[in-house]
């Protein structure tokens, strides 16, 4: 992913991360999260925005909130307010390597619990990918489904080769699709209705993005 990206702060001088961290509080708070878990979801979150603040200057860019992102498809569609989970699906990268946060941190200030369902979450690209997605846990599957839809969404704006578009795309219809049908049906509604959107790019050519952008997501 290339890093190199001018612009600034969202509207008005407003901080787009903060702004996400207030919200996703205040989400899982009606979701009937405890203050603990409130505060352990915020530490989540602010541990994965750290590598985000530092290497995407811009924060317009459309990879800057998808820790938040992530977290609400999880709250949103399906109802899940168990703060592992939660912090786990903030603290879960399967795109950008740049953008991952160690184990070691996680570990320290979030829990071993949480560190150790990120790293069981099977990363995309792999062979035995659809066999280790079925094998596992309900947890796993909820964060592998809901961290990847977010980057699903903003695929279109990847300035990368057709060649990857179309493998992406694949992928989710053949791996994730059937996944998310097996484990919940506002998760499988969503990856059916981007698997069409995102067909129909595919047919008439994806030049017709709105913004700029490099690769690895850039814009």
């Amino acid at each position: 992913m290339s890093t190199e990206e001018t612009g600034g702060v969202g509207r008005a001088g407003e901080d787009r991360g903060l702004a996400m961290a207030v919200n996703l509080a205040r989400v899982a708070r009606e979701f009937g999260m405890t203050r603990e878990g409130v505060a352990r979801l915020s530490t989540a979150h602010a541990l994965a925005m750290a590598p985000r603040v530092a290497t995407l200057r811009n924060q317009r860019h459309p990879l800057y909130l998808h820790p938040g992102h992530t977290v609400l498809v999880l709250l949103r569609d399906v109802g899940v307010a168990d703060p592992v989970v939660l912090c786990a699906a903030a603290l879960t990268e399967s795109e950008d390597a740049e953008l991952r946060v160690g184990r070691e941190p996680i570990r320290s200030e979030v829990g071993r619990d949480v560190e150790a369902l990120v790293a069981e979450v099977p990363m995309p690209g792999r062979e035995e990918l659809a066999e280790e997605l079925v094998r596992a846990p309900e947890a796993v599957r909820l964060v592998a489904l809901g961290e990847r839809l977010d980057h699903l969404r903003h695929a279109h704006l990847r300035d990368a080769d057709d060649a990857w578009r179309r493998a992406v795309h694949e992928e989710a219809m053949r791996v994730y699709l059937p996944l998310a049908e097996r484990t919940h049906v506002r998760l499988a509604m969503r990856y059916r209705h981007w698997g069409r959107a995102f067909a129909r790019r595919l047919e008439r050519g994806l030049d017709l993005r709105e913004e700029p952008r490099r690769r690895g997501g850039g814009r």
